[in-house]
């Protein structure tokens, strides 16, 4: 089966993480290929938040967030991508004291000229605390209907627990977006249950779900599919060894999930990247692919186009 042609969706996928060593030179007076490149490798999650950092200060214009938008759509279509739903650093942009409602105005008109329909989601910094994450809820809630489909939080979990931000959840779905914050990527099962608690319709990552039975149980009770990006919990460490990865047992055990990138240019992979691990390093079939590439429709937010 064609990888590159099977229709398929993705749905946790960061804009600032796409950014291409290539472009941030372009925009970076001074900055040099090899030492974008040199800023951008890392050996482990801590090291890795420190380079997603550096790529968020290089984009510091909001044509900036447009240009990276552009390339990245011009990706997606190339890999038979038919819809994606983006992560905007929302947290990040207020924490550099970038106003939201001045930069993501851009991003949205790019996303309105690029041939591969979008939505986006407002992600902020879990371990900022309340404070913080509720006025990156009130930046989402604000542009709901919009272009932003769904509210999230990354970062940290063990400094930055879901079920700090219950009350915050609640007011963002009360508003019509979706529950999509990152769980069970660096800490155990409790950040899954957590982030369930919160209203999840989807959960970023997570793997560590494998570990707890019940749990599992849940999940596929619920109808919450994990968002799985093999390449990145590699890179990171939150796996100890690609052939480690839960993805198999996962899906066997019949949770719904879907395969992303995560950060591509980061991680340095492509969504027909991720199937094709799954397909050559897990085993999946042609028909469980295709299984997968349905589920990024069926779990999407808002309607994608008709396949």
């Amino acid at each position: 089966m064609d990888l590159r042609s099977l229709p398929k969706a993705e749905l946790h996928l960061h804009l600032e993480g796409a950014a291409e060593a290539e472009t941030l030179c372009g925009i970076t007076p001074g900055l040099g290929l090899e030492e974008a490149r040199a800023r951008m490798r890392f050996s482990d999650f801590a090291e890795f938040l420190q380079a997603f950092k550096w790529v968020h200060f290089c984009l510091r214009k909001p044509e900036h967030f447009a240009l990276v938008l552009k390339r990245l759509l011009e990706l997606l279509e190339e890999q038979g991508v038919r819809y994606a739903e983006i992560n905007v650093s929302a947290g990040v942009m207020l924490w550099r004291g970038l106003p939201v409602d001045e930069f993501f105005p851009a991003i949205a008109e790019e996303a309105e000229r690029g041939r591969v329909p979008v939505r986006f989601i407002f992600d902020a910094i879990r371990q900022f605390g309340p404070g913080h994450v509720e006025a990156v809820a009130e930046a989402a809630v604000r542009w709901a209907g919009r272009g932003v489909a769904g509210f999230g939080i990354g970062g940290d979990e063990a400094r930055g627990p879901a079920r700090l931000y219950r009350k915050v959840f609640e007011q963002v779905r009360a508003a019509g977006l979706a529950a999509v914050p990152h769980g069970g990527e660096t800490t155990g099962p409790e950040s899954v249950w957590e982030a369930l608690e919160c209203g999840a319709r989807r959960i970023g990552h997570g793997i560590r779900a494998v570990e707890d039975p019940a749990l599992l149980e849940e999940l596929k009770r619920r109808d919450v599919a994990l968002e799985i990006c093999i390449t990145s919990n590699v890179r990171t460490g939150a796996v100890s060894s690609l052939r480690e990865h839960p993805v198999r047992r996962l899906f066997d055990a019949g949770v719904p999930l879907v395969l992303n990138t995560d950060d591509p240019a980061l991680f340095e992979t492509t969504l027909v990247r991720e199937y094709e691990l799954a397909r050559d390093v897990f085993g999946f079939t042609d028909e469980e692919l295709q299984q997968v590439a349905r589920n990024s429709f069926r779990y999407a937010l808002a309607a994608p186009p008709p396949v």
